[in-house]
């Protein structure tokens, strides 16, 4: 009786190609992600080359003759569709005030809320509380943006910057005056900032609450072992185990700040003109584009599509020193 002995046939001439499947998959993948993202900053330098060809250095930042008294040279924000001349200065400095004031208000509150999720808080209720604080940071903007308008807004208006004004009304050329004008409605670059730090505040938390997790028992027991105080603790071992992530987490809640469309286009009050204190209205490189763009043509359309690489361009440089610093921390 003949036996037959069945070997497994080999992929062609002996060689596995799920290797090298895998890899051209992924490079694939990589040369995709780069092709759009090559895409986008054409698409943007094209749409916006109209409008920057006509206006020049003109368009990021004009200078004009001031009123007698008032100095040698001052900033222009011309933005007029109805003569089509355009000028991204203002929408810049809303954007940039926007997002430094919002980060130094979130900043300490979220290092604080995870510090004590993670060291302090009482197993039994850091969970549900963290659950919320994951809940707050999946809110959707625009539910952010109609509770800015609709109720805090006229409460900041009525129960602070009513009485501010009233105050400053004093001394109407002391530096609270000058800091403090405005039309009392609640619409202004300081309540923008607000919440846009409620916003990226549950998402900073959150990030951080994972990177003081991912640190090892034994470090914290070690230090608490030698007589560190929590205090101590904190400052001096958890922090700089973790300082690389959290320069991180610091330039993703920028980025999501500077980017961020409409929460602040509700409750900024949309004006083009040079804020004048933190109570003035003012507008956003993302707000200007949501509230034009529908009705834009011409080279009005391109100075939008102009923003929008302004936009792209600011948040690239928030990126590229983001590495930077990561790049010079050593452990």
């Amino acid at each position: 009786m003949a036996f037959e002995i069945k070997l497994p046939k080999p992929a062609i001439a002996g060689v596995d190609l799920t290797d090298p499947i895998f890899r051209w998959v992924s490079f694939a993948a990589a040369t995709l992600l780069l092709v759009v993202l090559a895409s986008l900053i054409g698409l943007l330098f094209v749409g916006g080359w109209p409008a920057l060809s006509k206006f020049g250095f003109d368009f990021f930042l004009k200078f004009k003759e001031c009123p007698v008294g008032q100095g040698p040279i001052c900033i222009d924000t011309p933005w007029n569709p109805v003569t089509d001349t355009y000028s991204a200065t203002a929408p810049i400095l809303g954007t940039l005030i926007t997002s430094f004031i919002a980060l130094v208000f979130a900043l300490p509150i979220a290092i604080g809320i995870a510090v004590f999720l993670t060291q302090f808080c009482p197993q039994r209720i850091a969970q549900p509380l963290s659950t919320a604080v994951e809940l707050l940071a999946g809110i959707p903007s625009i539910v952010y943006g109609m509770w800015g308008l609709f109720v805090f807004a006229p409460w900041f208006a009525r129960t602070i910057q009513t009485p501010l004004l009233i105050a400053a009304s004093q001394s109407p050329d002391s530096f609270l005056a000058k800091l403090v004008a405005g039309v009392p409605n609640g619409a202004n670059l300081f309540t923008a900032s607000i919440i846009l730090a409620i916003m990226i505040l549950p998402y900073m938390a959150a990030v951080f609450r994972e990177l003081f997790r991912s640190i090892p028992a034994q470090v914290r027991e070690a230090a608490f072992g030698v007589g560190a105080t929590p205090f101590e603790v904190v400052t001096a071992v958890i922090i700089p185990y973790v300082r690389k992530g959290m320069i991180g987490v610091v330039m993703l809640g920028l980025g999501r700040a500077l980017g961020e469309t409409m929460a602040v286009t509700f409750i900024i009050g949309n004006s083009h003109k040079f804020p004048k204190s933190l109570f003035d209205s003012s507008s956003t490189l993302a707000s200007t584009i949501a509230n034009e763009f529908a009705e834009a043509a011409d080279i009005h359309r391109s100075a939008l599509i102009a923003l929008g690489l302004v936009l792209f361009l600011i948040t690239f440089s928030v990126l590229a020193v983001a590495r930077w610093l990561l790049s010079t921390q050593r452990y």
